[in-house]
């Protein structure tokens, strides 16, 4: 695994500042050998002009995969970002989540045959968000002293997974299956694994659960869930909530599918139809 070629597939909507800041993350790496795709779901020309002028600057492959703006389609586009990809594992990242120096590298150490990788956030508040974006902060080189202000003031949740990082050991393995903590905007899998479930599964409708029904369909599959966290946290900047219209029938969908044992995606990666130059899938 130490140099094989990880894809870092960071979906976004219509957020080209946040995203400007998440992408400058993704180029501050430790970890020599990835690359990224961006995976949009529908966003208006800024976004492209945005990854465009970023990928200009910097020599880590960026490529940005689009389909036209049709209502919350996270699975599908998260769907082209792997039918995009080169590596061998991916991660995936949401485009208001700014990963730390250290991200892909924790994720290529706690990279496990049989296993999916979850990892957690630090959630920034509206206020230092804005702060973030206007300012151009970096808060991958920020001091002690900063965070620790921050958290008394009340404008993030949680600092200690900034200072401790824990090894890969046993507890990091459910042996069950948790809803709790599964965030596709920090989570990585082996592809192979991806293909042999059908990805993310398009036929779920709105906000809600999709990224939990992979995670069960990985583990009716044998690929069972790994904690990521105190290793790969990211900086989640502040934003709106979804409307979660079908997030009752979603969380439904998704519990059946934990006693029915499916496996597959309805509509998924084997169902992509990209019209992409000397893509092949």
């Amino acid at each position: 695994m130490a140099d094989r070629l990880i894809s870092l597939v960071v979906s976004t909507y219509n957020r080209p500042d946040a995203l400007e800041r998440v992408l400058a993350g993704c180029i501050a790496q430790y970890d020599p050998s990835y690359e990224i795709i961006v995976a949009d779901d529908g966003s208006a020309p800024a976004t492209q002009a945005a990854v465009e002028r970023i990928a200009a600057t910097t020599p880590i492959p960026i490529h940005h995969v689009w389909h036209p703006d049709e209502g919350f389609r996270a699975a599908a586009i998260r769907n082209k970002g792997i039918a995009r990809a080169r590596g061998d594992y991916v991660i995936f990242l949401d485009g208001d989540c700014v990963p730390q120096h250290d991200f892909i590298l924790r994720h290529r150490q706690l990279a496990q045959a049989g296993s999916v990788v979850t990892g957690s956030r630090i959630l920034l508040d509206e206020t230092l968000t804005r702060e973030v974006i206007e300012q151009k902060i970096s808060l991958l080189d920020q001091k002690p002293l900063f965070w620790l202000k921050q958290r008394l003031a009340g404008r993030v949740n949680k600092i200690a997974p900034l200072f401790i990082k824990l090894p890969d050991r046993d507890w990091r393995r459910l042996k069950q299956f948790k809803w709790r903590g599964i965030k596709s905007c920090n989570m990585s899998a082996w592809r192979g694994d991806l293909e042999r479930v059908n990805g993310f599964d398009e036929s779920f409708v709105g906000w809600g659960h999709e990224d939990a029904d992979l995670v069960v369909r990985l583990a009716n599959q044998g690929v069972h869930r790994k904690l990521g966290a105190y290793a790969t946290e990211i900086f989640h900047l502040w934003h709106r909530e979804q409307a979660r219209d079908h997030e009752n029938s979603n969380y439904e969908r998704v519990k059946a599918r934990l006693t029915d044992g499916s496996v597959r995606a309805e509509q998924g990666l084997a169902e992509l139809k990209l019209c992409i130059p000397g893509l092949i899938l």
